[in-house]
């Protein structure tokens, strides 16, 4: 087992609570299994995951673990609630080889019969004034997006209403509307969000409150605007968070340590009524192909957040998994699809 460090710079710099980021440093994780190479990335992100000095410390760990007692050990030594990245790094290696040894993709290593053409995805909208919202909800519409998710919470509810208003008139009633407040309203904010919301034809909104609120979240939604459960994942298990009364899920491998692991918890969503909707963490080419074999395993898939290459001003090698018409190629081949020379093997 062997690890490559990159750093990837970002087209526009990204602000979160955790400080400004301009670039995305990680891992690529290669070992050998069943007579094959996989390949896995384990790319931190604060907040969301350990930091990158702990993910290395735990990636070291496991290499040391690995060479005395094998890769099923080495996982074993990673806890997916305190160092996911690091884990999600091995696991796709791991899921890689052994998709690899089989014959398949990785999709089918989940599901047999999952699809091997597109799944859906839908365009971000950032925050921005009136105008700046609806000139590029506008744009994701003419490249063929039919799903949006538009960013909020930075302004006042009231503000944030008269961009939704704005964006709906400007699209038309056939575009999917979601709202992404990333947890930034209290309940009462929230309701008059929602009520507001419902003429508007919003589909869901994404973490309208804190993430530790699990109780607010499963009594916010009414019978047209749903509420989805992100952050939520940081503060809480997978149980906890699909026993809520919630709408849907968004489901990010990086943070739930593996392509597995999320296969795993939306197939439970599924069977308790949630949707789950697969996203990325502004990943590499390695895990945003694995983040689309988890969607295209997932019959009838939602739009997903995978349309996160263009975040990148670089990458580990060409995209493997490109976005045309509002849907995103599943990487042809077996296992992820991505040659292990071509990042580093």
């Amino acid at each position: 087992m062997t690890l490559n460090r990159f750093t990837l710079p970002l087209t526009t710099p990204l602000s979160t609570a955790h400080g400004r980021i301009e670039s995305r440093e990680g891992f690529v994780v290669g070992f050998e299994h069943r007579g094959t190479v996989g390949v896995g990335e384990a790319t931190p992100l604060p907040g969301w995951t350990e930091s990158l000095d702990d993910c290395e410390a735990a990636l070291t760990t496991a290499l040391e673990t690995y060479a005395e007692r094998g890769h099923s050990a080495a996982l074993l030594e990673l806890d997916a609630a305190t160092v996911p990245a690091a884990r999600h790094g091995i696991a796709t290696a791991l899921l890689d080889a052994d998709a690899r040894a089989d014959g398949v993709s990785l999709a089918r290593w989940f599901d047999p019969d999952a699809g091997t053409g597109s799944v859906p995805v839908n365009a971000t909208v950032g925050d921005g004034s009136v105008e700046e919202t609806t000139r590029a909800a506008r744009a994701a519409v003419d490249d063929g997006f039919d799903c949006l998710k538009l960013k909020a919470g930075v302004r006042s509810v009231a503000d944030d209403v008269e961009r939704v208003r704005a964006v709906r008139a400007a699209v038309g009633d056939d575009v999917t509307i979601r709202v992404d407040a990333n947890g930034a309203w209290d309940r009462d904010s929230a309701r008059r969000a929602f009520e507001a919301f419902a003429p508007l034809g919003v589909a869901y909104v994404e973490q309208p409150l804190p993430a530790t609120d699990l109780d607010g979240h499963a009594a916010l939604g009414n019978e047209t605007v749903g509420v989805a459960i992100d952050e939520g994942f940081c503060e809480h298990t997978a149980a906890a968070v699909l026993a809520t009364d919630v709408d849907a899920v968004i489901l990010k491998p990086m943070v739930l340590g593996g392509p597995g692991n999320a296969h795993t918890i939306a197939m439970r969503a599924r069977e308790s009524g949630i949707e789950p909707i697969v996203t990325t963490t502004i990943d590499a080419a390695v895990a945003r192909a694995a983040a689309v074999h988890v969607a295209a395993a997932i019959p009838a898939v939602e739009p997903c957040g995978l349309a996160t290459a263009d975040a990148l001003a670089d990458d580990l090698t060409d995209d493997p998994a490109p976005v045309s018409d509002g849907r995103i190629a599943v990487p042809e081949g077996d296992g992820l699809g991505i040659d292990p020379e071509e990042v580093g093997w």
